[in-house]
C-alpha cells in the first residue's frame, strides 16, 4: 500500500534542512545497483539507504540534482510521489529509531559528474556533485559506507571504491559487485568504465596497489607509476597510521577535468601522465601521485567539516607530497619545491590577492601551497617528535570523521607543551605572506644560499665557468637565463636540465655553437626537441627541411607537442616535400576533431589559427568544443571562436554552423 506521506519540491529551505540533518539522523550505509546505458548516456539505479533517527526530526533529505525518481519505499512503504520527479524530502515526523530503509528506484542522464568520453564512462564528485547520477547526500560531514555493483556490457573493465568481491555474468552483461568496510562523504564516491590492463603490487603492510593501463600503454606502466610503491611505504611510514582502506587503485582517464582526483581507495588522474621514458623526464606523475597518495589520510580519513578549514586537507597533502619527493630525490629537490611554492606566494602577495588560510574563498595557491608552508614551519617549531604525535593522535581521534583547525592545533599544542597562538595568527589567520620569515628559513639551506648569491646580470669571465663548475643545475639554470646571447659550446656539457635551460633562453643561434645546439634534438626530452626545432629552423633557414627530415617521426606527449610544431613547420617550408602539403594540412585538422584527446584539440587549435588553417570541419569542431565538460578547454575554444568571429571570412561561415549545431 502506498503511503501518503508528503514528498515535495523545496529549493529553498532543503540546505538548511541538510546541514543540520547530521545532528537528528545518521545515514549509516548505502547500497547501490546502477546499470550504466552508454548508448542512452542514461543511469538507472536502485540505491537503498539505512540510517538511525538520532532525535525527533519532522522531515529527511536525499540530495538530487535533475534525477528522475520511479519509486521511492520507506521501511518497506511505497511512497506516493506528489510530483514528477521527487527533490529528495521527505516531509513526517520521525521518532528515534534504528536500521530504517529508504530505497529510491531512479535514472538521469548526467549533465555533470559523470561523463561518456569515447569508450570510457568516469566520475568526478567534488564539489558535491555526485547527486546529479547517484540519490546521495552532499554535506561532506555525512559519512557513509557506500557500497556500488554496476552493471555494464563484456569487454571493460569497471572500478569502484572498495574491494571487488565478485563478478556476476549474464546476457553480455558483467555486474560488478564493491564493498567498502568504511564510511566517506559522498564527494569521494567514483566509478569508471573502461578497457584497461592491470598491475599489482604489494606494500610493506600488505595492501594491494593496483596500476591500471591502457592495453597500448604497455611500455608506459614503469615510467607512469615510477617510485609509486616506495612513496605508498614511505606515507605510512612517515604518517605513523596504517593506510584506512582495503586496496590502492589509481587509473588514468581521457580528458579528465583536472590532474587527479583522490577518490576513497580510487584515484582518478588524467591520461595527459601517462608518459614513455622520455616523457618522464619532463612531465612524471610522481607530484600528483604523492599528492593523491597522501588525501587518502587527509581528506578522506579525515575530512573537513566546510571550506573554512579545507587547508586541512589541500595544504597536508601538498606538504607530505613533498616529503615524499624529499624522500626519493633529496632535501636540496625539497628545499627547491618550497622554494617555487614561495615564490608563487609572494606574487600572489604583491597583487594583493592574499588572503587567509581560514578564508573558503582562498585561492588554491593559499590553500595548497601556504598550507604546506604552514605545517613545514609548524613542524620546524614544535619539533619532528611532536609534531608526529599530534598527526597520529589527530588522525586517531577523528578517523572516518570531520574535522576543523582547532581539532589539529589543540593536538599539537598537547603533543609539544607550546602555546601556537601567535602562529595559528601569522599562518592560519593573516592574509599576508610571511615572505621575510620565509626568505631566512631558506637561506638556512647551502643550496639555496648557493642560488641566491649567484649573480650574472652584470657578465664576467666568471658566468661561463660556472657553467663548468659544481654549482646545483639549479643555478646553472639561473645563470644561462642571465646570459643567454652568451652561452658558449661548453655550456653544452651540462646535464638535460641546464640543456634543456639553453633551448629555452639561447634562442638566438650563433655558428659557434650551431653543432652543439643540434645535439639538443637527440635528448630524450619532449620540449627540449621542441624548442631546440623551433629555434634551429627559424635561425637556419637553409637547413630547414635537414631538421624537418631528422624530427619527423617524433610525436611527444598526449598534445602531439613536437608532431604539430613540425605539421606548422613543415607548412611553412616551400621547399620541403611540396607534393604532400594538402596532406599534412589535413593530418594537423583531423587531430582537432572530436575524437581526439582535449590536449591535442587545443594545440591543433593553437597551430590552425596560427597558419589560418581553419576550414568547415575544424570550425564545427572548434564550435562543440565550446560546450565540452572540460572548462578549461571550452574556455579556451570560446577565446579562439570570438578572435576568428572578428575575421569577415570566418565570420558568415561561423554563423551557418551555429544554426546547423
Amino acid at each position: 500500500m502506498k503511503s501518503l506521506i508528503q514528498i515535495v519540491f523545496v529549493f529553498i529551505f532543503s540546505g538548511t534542512i541538510a546541514a543540520q540533518q547530521t545532528d537528528y539522523v545518521d545515514f549509516k550505509r548505502a547500497a547501490a545497483d546502477v546499470y550504466v546505458d552508454s548508448q542512452h548516456k542514461e543511469v538507472r539505479g536502485l540505491v537503498t539507504y539505512t540510517f538511525d533517527v538520532l532525535k525527533p526530526v519532522d522531515s529527511i533529505v536525499i540530495d538530487i540534482q535533475a534525477i528522475n525518481c520511479d519509486r521511492v519505499t520507506l521501511n518497506d512503504t511505497e511512497l506516493i510521489l506528489t510530483a514528477d520527479t521527487f527533490n529528495g524530502v521527505i516531509r513526517k515526523r520521525f521518532s528515534p529509531s534504528k536500521d530504517n530503509a529508504l530505497e529510491i528506484s531512479y535514472h538521469v542522464k548526467p549533465k555533470k559528474a559523470l561523463y561518456f568520453v569515447g569508450d570510457q564512462i568516469w566520475t568526478q564528485g567534488q564539489g558535491k556533485y555526485t547527486s546529479n547520477w547517484l540519490p546521495s547526500l552532499d554535506n561532506v560531514n555525512d559519512k557513509i559506507e557506500f557500497d556500488l555493483s554496476i552493471t555494464y556490457e563484456n569487454g571493460y573493465d569497471v572500478l569502484a571504491n572498495g574491494k571487488l568481491v565478485n563478478k556476476e555474468f549474464e546476457d553480455g552483461f558483467t555486474t560488478w559487485h564493491y564493498d567498502m568496510k568504511a564510511p566517506m562523504s559522498s564527494y569521494l564516491v567514483a566509478l569508471v568504465v573502461g578497457k584497461y590492463n592491470k598491475k599489482i603490487a604489494t606494500s610493506k603492510s600488505g595492501i594491494p596497489l593496483e596500476f591500471y593501463f591502457y592495453p597500448e600503454d604497455s611500455l608506459k606502466v614503469e615510467p607512469t607509476y615510477r617510485y609509486t610503491k616506495r612513496m605508498f611505504d614511505f606515507m605510512e611510514e612517515e604518517i605513523g597510521f596504517p593506510f584506512p582502506w582495503q586496496n590502492y587503485k589509481q587509473a588514468p582517464v581521457k580528458d579528465f577535468l583536472y590532474s587527479g582526483m583522490e577518490n576513497t581507495s580510487l584515484t582518478v588522474f588524467s591520461d595527459s601522465f601517462v608518459v614513455d621514458s622520455t616523457g618522464y623526464n619532463d612531465r612524471s606523475y610522481i607530484t600528483v601521485n604523492a599528492h593523491e597518495l597522501a588525501h587518502q589520510w587527509f581528506g578522506n580519513l579525515v575530512t573537513a567539516t566546510s571550506g573554512e578549514h579545507h587547508w586541512l586537507q589541500e595544504g597536508f597533502a601538498t606538504y607530505y607530497a613533498l616529503l615524499a619527493e624529499r624522500e626519493i630525490f633529496g632535501s636540496d629537490h625539497y628545499y627547491w619545491q618550497l622554494f617555487k611554492n614561495a615564490q608563487e606566494l609572494i606574487a600572489q602577495n604583491s597583487a594583493g590577492q592574499s588572503t587567509s588560510l581560514l578564508n573558503p574563498k582562498s585561492s588554491s595557491t593559499t590553500f595548497y601551497k601556504k598550507g604546506a608552508w604552514a605545517l613545514h614551519i609548524l613542524r620546524e617549531r614544535v619539533g619532528d617528535s611532536a609534531f608526529k604525535t599530534a598527526v597520529v593522535t589527530y588522525l586517531e581521534k577523528h578517523q572516518f570523521a570531520n574535522v576543523d583547525t582547532s581539532d589539529f592545533i589543540k593536538e599539537v599544542e598537547m603533543a609539544s607543551g607550546h602555546d601556537l597562538t601567535d602562529y595559528v595568527n601569522t599562518w592560519l589567520m593573516a592574509s599576508n605572506f610571511p615572505e621575510d620569515a620565509v626568505v631566512r628559513f631558506l637561506k638556512q639551506s647551502s643550496f639555496m644560499q648557493d642560488y641566491f648569491m649567484l649573480d650574472c646580470e652584470v657578465f664576467t669571465s666568471e658566468c661561463n665557468e660556472y657553467l663548468l663548475s659544481n654549482i646545483s643545475d639549479k643555478a646553472k639554470v639561473k645563470v644561462i637565463s642571465q646570459i643567454k646571447d652568451k652561452v658558449n659550446a661548453s655550456a653544452f656539457q651540462n646535464s638535460l636540465e641546464v640543456r634543456q635551460a639553453i633551448a629555452n633562453y639561447a634562442t638566438q643561434i650563433p655558428l659557434e655553437i650551431k653543432l652543439q645546439y643540434e645535439s639538443l634534438l637527440e635528448d630524450p626530452s619532449y620540449i627540449t626537441k621542441e624548442l631546440a626545432l623551433y629555434n634551429l629552423w627559424v635561425n637556419f633557414p637553409k637547413e630547414r627541411a635537414k631538421y624537418l627530415q631528422q624530427t619527423k617521426d617524433i610525436i611527444g606527449f598526449n598534445d602531439y607537442n613536437v608532431r604539430l610544431l613540425w605539421l606548422g613547420l613543415h607548412l611553412n617550408t616551400p621547399e620541403y616535400q611540396s607534393k604532400k602539403k594538402i596532406e599534412v594540412l589535413n593530418e594537423l585538422i583531423s587531430y582537432s576533431l572530436p575524437n581526439q584527446h582535449f590536449e591535442l584539440r587545443m594545440n591543433a587549435f593553437k597551430y590552425l589559427k596560427l597558419i589560418g588553417g581553419f576550414e568547415i570541419e575544424s570550425v564545427r569542431s572548434l564550435i562543440q568544443a565550446t560546450k565540452h565538460h572540460n572548462w578549461r578547454f571550452s574556455k579556451f575554444s570560446k577565446s579562439v571562436l570570438e578572435e576568428l568571429e572578428q575575421n569577415v571570412k570566418y565570420k558568415i561561415l561561423i554563423g551557418k554552423l551555429k544554426n546547423q549545431l
